[in-house]
């Protein structure tokens, strides 16, 4: 049974709840804003992500409030200074970032509220977090208001100027090492995730290759009982079916020749491929399924 929502005639919370919940994991903006008075904002905003690379821009909205419309600090702050520092969150500082996005009162300095450190930004006047893992100077090129009704967004245009990074998050290359970083994001309700140890995966990318297609798979490949669609998208990424030589190959590995020794079924070799597939050796788990 599919559940079918008309935006138009349920409440706006309870399409915020389903939407919210639905469009996940989202990564976290903390933004830190001034006003023309020189008073520091510091908030999260879960509308947020990286659009271009050249030029550099980044966008995240604060939503008006659902309750009657009023402008967020940071959306205000924007319009009064076009300056903005994008602070990465991440999990050891998660709590304290969530403590931020309590509605004080504007002129309330959430660095103190929160404990974090103000940190003197080099290109823009808001303070960047000294606790964040990445922090990311930026001009706000353009804010684009979608209404000015309760609940409505408000799309900032973030050009970044200046990244500062954590060295203690870098590998051996010098490039931001992703299972270091144990970054957060944002589900629905209370919910948050964590990305870190065993949620952490890697997938080939189809851009190094041209995948040749699920559809180029052996039809008792593709109706596999035992395969899933993961395990199909996997297979269908390599760029070619194995070569004769290499199928020649799989049948003369030990478990493969105890296996054809034994009661051998579409099941079992199925199977085998499968535990190869999650052992990341795809090449000779496609090889395995043409064997038989």
């Amino acid at each position: 049974m599919i559940k079918t929502i008309d935006p138009n005639t349920i409440p706006q919370q309870e399409l915020h709840a389903y939407l919210l919940s639905a469009v996940a994991p989202r990564p976290i903006c903390f933004a830190s804003t001034i006003d023309s008075e020189g008073n520091v904002n510091l908030s999260p905003y879960s509308y947020f992500n990286i659009f271009s690379i050249n030029p550099p821009i980044m966008i995240f909205s604060p939503n008006r409030s659902g309750r009657d419309g009023s402008m967020k600090h940071s959306h205000q702050n924007v319009l009064e200074v076009p300056e903005v520092v994008i602070n990465i969150v991440n999990y050891p500082m998660v709590e304290q970032m969530s403590l931020a996005s309590t509605s004080y009162d504007k002129g309330v300095n959430e660095f103190v509220k929160a404990g974090f450190t103000q940190v003197p930004s080099e290109k823009v006047k808001p303070p960047r977090v000294g606790e964040a893992p990445v922090a990311i100077e930026c001009s706000v090129t353009e804010v684009i208001e979608l209404a000015d009704t309760p609940g409505a967004g408000n799309l900032i245009l973030a050009k970044v100027e200046l990244v500062h990074i954590n060295e203690a998050y870098l590998d051996s290359d010098q490039k931001l090492d992703t299972t270091k970083l144990d970054l957060v994001g944002r589900m629905g309700g209370n919910w948050y995730t964590r990305s870190s140890g065993d949620s952490l995966f890697e997938i080939p990318k189809p851009i190094r290759n041209k995948g040749m297609g699920v559809d180029q798979l052996p039809a008792a490949v593709r109706n596999s009982t035992v395969l899933t669609g993961n395990n199909l998208g996997r297979l269908g990424n390599l760029e070619t079916v194995p070569s004769q030589e290499d199928i020649d190959r799989v049948a003369e590995l030990p478990e493969v020749k105890e296996l054809l020794e034994s009661a051998v079924n579409e099941v079992s070799i199925h199977k085998l491929a499968k535990k190869w597939l999650e052992e990341n050796r795809t090449e000779d788990a496609l090889a395995l399924l043409c064997l038989y």
